[in-house]
């Protein structure tokens, strides 16, 4: 298997290449393609009289623009058994498709992958149904079934639980068949070509505001309206009575006629001769 995981490595630079040269075609404010790569640890029940396995799995996940808020997802991994444990040591590599949606920090996704699997048999080999004949090792083809989660610690790295149900073919069951189901906790680093550029699960600039409504200057109160000089009334076309210049009687007095005994004031009556 060592062969398979040098080519695991190869894929993965190359991929890393690739994406980067197209992501500085693209420097502005999209970026077609998202590259992240995870290692995690794998716990796994391997379907064969109860075995057990320990093993690392590694993968590199190539990210597509969304589709209708999916987001599609090519996916390359490998898991390799650290702890065979004492009946078999199961060890592939596979690719495929992962479809997932975003929801705020939470990723939850699901995944089919196809490859290539070995088991190694421990304690010496393990006997065919009909006990004639004795495996150390079989390669056969692998189908891979699951689904898990990401969940945002930063912008570049998550966590991520992964579940798997995996089947692969093998001569010493009677069915030809074990199902193996592995489980893996680990880290996701996504790298960033678009610096400080990121999106959120509308796809929308994360962080970005519009700029605020200039304001308008502030305006001056109106000026006081300059004092105009008096000018005389208009004369008026109606005909005024004429004014006497005798002083009005007093107290709205009515003038009185002297009576004939009564002299009149400051005057003088002549004497006869």
């Amino acid at each position: 298997m060592n062969h398979g995981l040098r080519s695991t490595m190869l894929l993965f630079f190359s991929l890393a290449a690739s994406s980067f040269a197209g992501a500085q075609a693209f420097p502005t404010a999209t970026q077609p393609l998202q590259l992240s790569a995870f290692g995690a640890a794998t716990g796994n029940y391997t379907g064969l009289a109860g075995g057990k396995n320990l093993g690392i799995t590694a993968g590199v996940d190539l990210g597509f623009k969304p589709f209708y808020r999916f987001y599609p997802t090519a996916e390359v991994r490998g898991t390799y058994p650290v702890d065979g444990g004492h009946i078999d040591a199961q060890e592939n590599i596979l690719f495929g498709i992962k479809i997932a949606r975003f929801y705020g920090r939470y990723h939850p996704y699901a995944d089919f992958l196809f490859g290539r699997g070995k088991i190694n048999y421990q304690n010496g080999g393990y006997p065919d149904p009909t006990g004639t004949l004795l495996y150390l090792d079989t390669v056969s083809n692998v189908f891979s079934y699951g689904g898990g989660l990401d969940l945002d610690l930063t912008d570049q790295i998550a966590f991520k639980v992964d579940a798997q149900f995996q089947q692969y073919a093998t001569p010493v069951t009677t069915s030809g068949h074990i199902y193996s189901k592995p489980i893996t906790v680990g880290l996701v680093y996504r790298f960033d070509f678009n610096h400080h550029i990121h999106y959120d699960s509308n796809g929308q600039v994360k962080g970005y505001r519009p700029p605020p409504e200039p304001r308008s200057a502030p305006t001056s109160p109106p000026a006081p309206e300059s004092p105009t000089p008096d000018t005389p009334p208009a004369a008026s076309s109606t005909p005024q009575p004429p004014t006497s210049d005798a002083p009005a009687p007093a107290n709205n007095a009515t003038p009185q006629k002297p009576s004939p005994d009564t002299p009149a004031p400051n005057s003088t009556t002549p004497q006869p001769q």
